[in-house]
């Protein structure tokens, strides 16, 4: 087992990784911006170490600056956590040229995953379903609109590197397709340094629902149960819960089954995500694999009693899995909360916390970095918290998850709890009726 691990990540993540490392004995060292020099998780590690500037292009994506700091802690594997370096394979290939283990998937898994096109095609002759589309990325115009007539509109751009919903676009006719090729093409290149882009059928009223795996380096793959994240904005997920409403027994087994199989094609070891589309039908399709935690794992922690980070090292040192199958037990609801004012369109919410009131009570758990006279950076992403609920049925985790997102107050920055509360308060989610258009009732413009 590894006795000195860095976290190279902030935020809620890098806090959650930290209490893991202190269980299990591991020493931790944080890395730090200059914009987080006073930080939790700067302060919470055992050791702290700067990295750079506040621009995460300086400091937190900064390959040669996190690899320097784990040399120079004498760190002996780095965990990165979810954003940031965490799906790229060429820092997971350089930690280990240099003797650091990377805790996460292998170099190649990450690039196979990370390339769309490529995932989808390997899932595919695997025997997983996926949605009908294009196979590889599109090579030119003359192909685009031969694949739209035979596939037909509405058809969805996505960027093969992409994430976050970046450089992802919908088209319902030749027109639109040509822009929405060109403006995802170009925002994937900005973003990723990749324009490469796909085609797939635009599956609507489709939910999204993911399946948590854990591959030991022994060929041992687990699947632990689904998340519901249907309800999201911009691509961005704001509520996720298991089970999901939409799966009876036999589905839910079909489609376990259809996620270890994706983590087989693609040699996949540690902690992942397969994601389908659910079809009204009950159809569902393969559309990505996300190597790396997500950020709503602790839905999954909650109802399997399951440790994922600290499987995930103890994968990482090499450690086998300790059982074949796992039956989630109850209900867990997870929302997001963000600096953001959900009644101005979402408008960012930066600076100085001067007080803040975290939820509890039974049933309820806070994943958070935050603090009353913390500076919220305007650098990073405004995610404040995560506010989970668990319950012997759904209905009473949905009335503990509503309640402690009432209970949530910040002043210095607004936040956007009191949103989530009225989405699961709302009829629809309580009769289990999600899908992606749930959102549009609850947004600004629908009023």
């Amino acid at each position: 087992m590894f006795r000195r691990i860095l976290i190279a990540n902030r935020g809620e993540i890098a806090v959650r990784i930290i209490r893991a490392c202190r269980e299990m004995g591991i020493t931790s060292i944080a890395v730090y911006s200059t914009a987080d020099k006073e930080a939790l998780h700067a302060q919470l590690a055992d050791e702290s170490i700067c990295i750079g500037p506040p621009d995460a292009i300086d400091s937190y994506l900064k390959t040669t600056s996190i690899i320097a700091a784990a040399e120079v802690t004498d760190a002996q594997a780095i965990h990165p956590g979810y954003g940031f370096l965490s799906e790229n394979a060429q820092f997971a290939g350089i930690c280990r040229e240099c003797n650091v283990a990377f805790i996460g998937p292998r170099s190649e898994a990450i690039a196979l995953s990370g390339n769309k096109a490529a995932c989808r095609e390997a899932v595919r002759k695997a025997g997983v379903p996926t949605v009908p589309g294009s196979e590889g990325v599109i090579k030119n115009e003359e192909e685009v609109l031969e694949l739209a007539k035979g596939i037909g509109f509405p058809l969805l751009v996505k960027a093969s590197s992409g994430g976050g919903g970046r450089g992802m676009r919908i088209a319902h006719n030749d027109a639109s397709l040509k822009h929405a090729i060109s403006t995802a093409s170009a925002e994937a290149e900005a973003a990723f340094g990749y324009g490469g882009v796909y085609l797939e059928k635009f599956v609507e009223n489709a939910r999204h629902v993911e399946f948590q795996i854990l591959a030991d380096e022994h060929g041992k793959i687990v699947s632990l149960g689904e998340r519901e994240c249907s309800i999201q904005r911009r691509h961005q997920k704001i509520i996720e819960e298991t089970p999901c409403t939409g799966l009876n027994a036999s589905l839910r087994a079909k489609m376990s089954r259809a996620a270890v199989k994706a983590a087989k094609a693609i040699g996949y070891t540690n902690a992942g995500t397969v994601e389908f589309l659910l079809c009204p039908d009950g159809q569902f399709y393969f559309i990505e694999f996300n190597a790396r935690i997500q950020v709503e794992h602790p839905v999954t922690e909650e109802v399997t009693g399951i440790d994922l980070v600290q499987e995930q090292i103890r994968v990482a040192a090499g450690e086998a899995l300790g059982y074949s199958t796992v039956k989630p037990q109850g209900f867990a609801i997870e929302a997001r909360v963000y600096a953001e004012n959900p009644d101005e369109n979402f408008r960012p919410s930066p600076g100085r916390i001067r007080m803040v009131h975290m939820p509890g009570g039974p049933g309820i758990r806070v994943d958070t970095h935050i603090f009353p006279g913390y500076d919220m950076p305007r650098y990073y992403e405004s995610m404040l918290a995560k506010v989970i609920a668990r319950g012997g049925t759904r209905e009473i985790a949905i009335n503990r998850l509503a309640g402690a997102l009432d209970e949530f107050i910040t002043k210095g920055v607004d936040n956007t709890a009191r949103l989530g509360a009225r989405i699961v308060r709302g009829d629809r989610f309580r009769r289990g009726d999600i899908g992606p258009d749930l959102i549009d009732e609850y947004l600004p413009s629908a009023g």
